[in-house]
């Protein structure tokens, strides 16, 4: 695992390349058909490293929807109000994280999208890289937690990996998609305590001082920075004395983003509406003014980065 110094250059301006695909995006039919692009080699790419995507999503699929609406009903909170920079189109979905088919194609896309990050993991590097996290975590935060909350938690793939690194915790995952989170229910060994929770990270309604971390696990390259910037005042709130907030996302610093070549970054952006704002974010600075001390910075991946900080 490479480490980096707790000092990084200042985030950029979207390069020129990112500015003229943001011109071809403006046009719909172009953006539709990158939509379509996107989402066919992300299928393409998962058949091709055993992933059965179709297969997988088929079988989720063929429970019933009177079943998983059943389901989903139960887990949803109807005073959950989404904010207007959710209910966009996400990942090549219309209708966003807000449908079965997203929710039922979460799992394999994740395993599709993380194969190539090293080269020689194929399908296991989903798993390689939420190990290369945890082991920061466990590196980075002296004391066991044993409250956790893990916000953003989609269909419970960060919570479950999270609560294996920290068997002895209460884990708690959050997320805006009830969808989402009728998968993750469904997905939970029957003796697992995890508590599934709908609800806005920026609100989450949680008393104070509840958690020993707060971790936000590959969410914020989806997010505005107004929202990133709530989600971490909230962080700070829930969060007890000597608590930790920990982020892992993409680092728009690596050399694999910064030389992706045009049409793949036109891809990567027609499924991603916020990546030019998370890319010239100063995340760290966040922190900081969120009331975090100043985060250590450790380069997980060769794609990706994650930040630890305590309460100041």
């Amino acid at each position: 695992m490479t480490k980096t110094s707790m000092t990084v250059s200042s985030p950029q301006a979207p390069r020129l390349a990112s500015r003229l695909v943001n011109g071809l995006l403006a046009v719909k039919p172009l953006a539709n058909f990158a939509k379509f692009q996107a989402r066919k080699m992300m299928i393409e790419r998962a058949e091709s490293i055993g992933v059965p995507w179709t297969k997988t999503a088929t079988a989720l699929k063929n429970r019933g929807l009177d079943v998983w609406e059943t389901e989903r009903q139960a887990i949803q909170d109807p005073a959950v109000e989404y904010p207007d920079y959710y209910v966009v189109s996400f990942h090549a979905y219309e209708t966003g994280n807000l449908s079965w088919d997203a929710a039922t194609e979460v799992e394999v896309a994740s395993y599709a999208a993380h194969a190539r990050i090293w080269p020689e993991s194929g399908a296991k590097g989903d798993a390689r890289l939420r190990q290369s996290y945890h082991d920061v975590l466990l590196e980075k935060i002296p004391s066991a937690p044993q409250d956790i909350l893990d916000m953003g938690c989609s269909v419970g793939l960060s919570t479950l990996a999270l609560q294996a690194t920290y068997p002895e915790a209460r884990l708690t995952g959050l997320d805006l998609s009830p969808y989402f989170l009728a998968i993750a229910n469904h997905n939970t060994p029957a003796n697992n305590s995890i508590q599934w929770l709908h609800r806005a990270a920026e609100e989450t309604r949680l008393p104070d001082n509840s958690f020993d971390l707060v971790s936000i696990c590959l969410v914020c390259h989806e997010l505005p920075r107004t929202a990133t910037q709530k989600i971490f005042a909230e962080a700070y709130r829930l969060l007890r004395p000597q608590g930790h907030l920990a982020v892992m996302d993409m680092n728009p610093e690596s050399d694999v983003h910064r030389q992706l070549p045009p049409y793949v970054l036109t891809l990567l952006k027609s499924t991603e509406p916020y990546l030019d704002d998370y890319f010239s974010f100063d995340i760290q600075q966040a922190f900081v003014t969120s009331g975090f001390e100043k985060p250590s910075l450790t380069c997980n991946s060769p794609r990706h980065r994650t930040f630890v900080a305590q309460i100041r």
